[in-house]
């Protein structure tokens, strides 16, 4: 199918409900997913927002049962599907922002905050503190501590650290036991500034990395060394991310500029564009968890 003709589909809708963006895929390729960043929602194949939340927001995922768990600047809290919040966490006394919500096996909630005490908790479904794993980011800025944490099969937590370019893998008592360094001279150093935002543990024990202002997402062996990078004119500030089980990575764009530059992008493992989502006059997908690709679960990591 013609990229012309894709976009059409998405973009003849109801005159009773526009479109939000359209997706262009030469081989048709339409997904549903949620997003969150500057817009909080939930966008079907044919490019209309089913579920929506009137809220700026970091991170988040549709569980099993339908509801939708987001992390927003100071709490994260889950929704149903008609926006009744069931689960909700508010920032601790003393921290300022939180940057992760993940909703883990067992039902606790998986959360990052940054601050005066930054830090990993597992948090029960009552909200109580079941977890609490100090976290050491070398700097004071808040803001630029820590981002999208997640616990691995092992027990312990990835944890990208963006100023000190590392992604550190913590164990339960806080403790570092592998660091994988994001300023390797291969991406450029740190006058590239490859923070690390995102990191995915991979079936095979490769990692999956998105560095934000260094423009690159990256996967590194279980070593840390570099197993395959993409880096073009289309990779723009990658923030959130998947590894889909098709082998893809769909990366945020939250620094597109432009009604040129996508917004989300879905990449082969050649190094191929094979998706986009892009969204007219509108910049800030910061995660994205694709649900469906043409019907069908996507599954994959993140």
């Amino acid at each position: 199918m013609k990229r012309s003709s894709l976009a059409f589909l998405c973009l003849v809708q109801s005159v009773f409900a526009a479109p939000f963006g359209e997706q262009i895929s030469k081989s048709g390729i339409k997904h549903s997913f949620l997003i969150t960043g500057t817009k909080t929602a939930i966008v079907d194949e044919n490019c209309e927002i089913v579920w929506e939340v009137k809220a700026k927001s970091r991170d988040g995922e549709v569980l099993p049962n339908g509801n939708v768990l987001v992390a927003f600047a100071n709490e994260v809290k889950e929704f149903t599907r008609d926006n009744k919040v069931v689960f909700h966490y508010k920032l601790a006394d003393g921290n300022k922002e939180i940057s992760t919500a993940k909703r883990l096996k067992g039902g606790n909630t998986l959360i990052a905050e940054m601050g005066a005490k930054p830090r990993i908790l597992e948090i029960t479904p009552e909200g109580k503190v079941a977890v609490e794993v100090p976290v050491k980011p070398e700097t004071d800025n808040t803001h630029m501590q820590i981002r999208m944490a997640r616990k691995l099969p092992n027990g312990n937590y990835l944890v990208p650290h963006l100023l000190a370019f590392a992604i550190k893998e913590y164990s339960p008592n806080g403790e570092i036991v592998r660091t994988i360094k994001t300023d390797l001279p291969e991406l450029g150093g740190r006058p590239k500034r490859n923070w690390p935002f995102t990191a995915i543990l991979l079936e095979d024990g490769r990692i999956m990395a998105n560095l934000t202002n260094g423009n690159k997402t990256v996967i590194f062996d279980k070593d840390g060394k570099i197993n395959w990078v993409f880096a073009n004119a289309q990779c723009a500030d990658p923030c959130g991310g998947q590894f889909l089980a098709n082998g893809n990575v769909v990366a945020c764009q939250y620094g597109s500029r432009g009604d040129t530059m996508p917004d989300a992008i879905e990449i082969n493992a050649n190094k191929e564009v094979v998706w986009e989502f892009k969204v007219p006059k509108f910049r800030g997908v910061h995660e994205i968890h694709v649900l469906t690709t043409n019907g069908k679960p996507a599954g994959g990591r993140r």
